[in-house]
């Protein structure tokens, strides 16, 4: 019998100590919940991240497509800042210009958990869902090179090269004293739903109504899908069709290429005149023979950069991203917040036969 009671008490002892660790549904917080906070212990490392310091930021950009040079130098710009950092970078895009390829390729990131996902969109509006799935889930969604432009609550900022504004009216100010102020022209562009290229028509068709354009006829839009087969295709076309055409004017590095080669192709050099915007290791040959008598871009290096640090700031120290704010865009100094969240990467870059040799890239 004394055995008996010396187990029961025993038992009683262990179901009371059990009762004592156990919290009651609904009822209030338990001190000694204390032991669960190794659990938090990870997050510390992490989260309370030194600035500078990109130790677990995973960055991801979604270009428009595989297999176009142009977005190369901004891709590298974002890889050596956060690879430097000791984060983790990686590129994805889809083999072909659509408006809805990139979804896929982002939903891919919401289910990866990453920190930034930077695009640039195929489409101003077909994004939009997509994107709003991604800020929910708590990534920040960075536009670069292009803007969502008219849907820009859709993203959290856009980094683009310059103001493009700036470029669309340049190019045409510049195209129209390459032309002596008149004559025939076709514009060849990348895709109807690229937001780059149709601003910058939008652009030539406004300074085309202005009475010093008056002289300068615009023949026709054509699309090249910044595809060299096709946009080639386009330029050899509108040289078939139009007897009196005299310029080509491409606002998309993969139809200025292509306009070239097909005037040079036909013997055209000095007759129809090329002006578009491209890189200045690709437009060198042209500007030194002839064939082109102009160009313009921006550092897409510096744009990819800009995006990097910019990733860096929003992750580990917690900038707040609204006009007017400055943060440190490493070694292009202080990078500042524009209207709508826009951070321009630079200056344009007009590029000519006596300066093309100035720039390697």
């Amino acid at each position: 019998m004394k055995r008996v009671v010396i187990a029961f008490v025993i038992c009683l002892a262990l179901v009371m100590s059990l009762v004592g660790c156990t919290k009651a549904p609904g009822s209030g917080p338990v001190e000694s919940q204390a032991p669960e906070q190794p659990s938090a212990a990870p997050a510390e490392t992490s989260a309370a991240a030194e600035p500078g310091d990109a130790k677990g930021l995973h960055v991801v950009y979604i270009p428009i497509q595989t297999g176009n040079p142009y977005f190369d130098p901004i891709s590298q710009g974002l890889q050596d800042v956060v690879e430097a950092a000791g984060g983790t970078y990686e590129m994805t895009a889809a083999d072909v210009v659509d408006p809805t390829a990139q979804i896929p390729l982002i939903k891919a990131q919401i289910q990866k958990g990453v920190d930034v996902i930077c695009i640039s969109p195929t489409s101003v509006d077909a994004l939009n869902d997509v994107c709003d799935e991604a800020r929910a889930s708590g990534i920040t969604v960075i536009m670069l090179n292009d803007d969502i432009t008219g849907n820009e609550s859709h993203r959290d900022a856009c980094v683009i090269g310059t103001n493009y504004e700036e470029v669309g009216y340049r190019s045409i100010e510049v195209f129209k004293d390459i032309m002596n102020g008149e004559g025939d022209f076709v514009v060849i562009s990348a895709t109807t739903d690229s937001p780059f290229q149709n601003r910058q028509i939008e652009i030539y068709k406004e300074m085309l109504a202005k009475p010093e354009y008056s002289k300068l006829n615009l023949l026709e839009v054509v699309y090249g899908n910044d595809e060299p087969e096709k946009s080639l295709t386009e330029a050899q076309a509108a040289i078939q069709k139009y007897d009196t055409l005299k310029g080509l004017l491409c606002p998309t590095t993969v139809a200025y290429i292509a306009a070239c080669q097909a005037v040079q192709n036909a013997g055209l050099e000095g007759k129809v005149l090329v002006y578009g915007t491209e890189f200045p290791n690709q437009a060198n040959e042209f500007l030194k023979s002839g064939v082109s008598q102009g160009a313009i871009l921006w550092d897409t290096y510096r744009m990819g950069v800009v995006a990097g640090e910019l990733c860096k700031a929003i992750v580990f120290d917690g900038f707040e991203i609204k006009e007017g704010a400055t943060f440190n865009a490493g070694k292009y100094g202080e990078a500042v917040i524009s209207a709508k969240n826009i951070i321009y990467g630079g200056p344009p870059l007009e590029l000519t036969a006596d300066n093309v040799d100035d720039y390697n890239f």
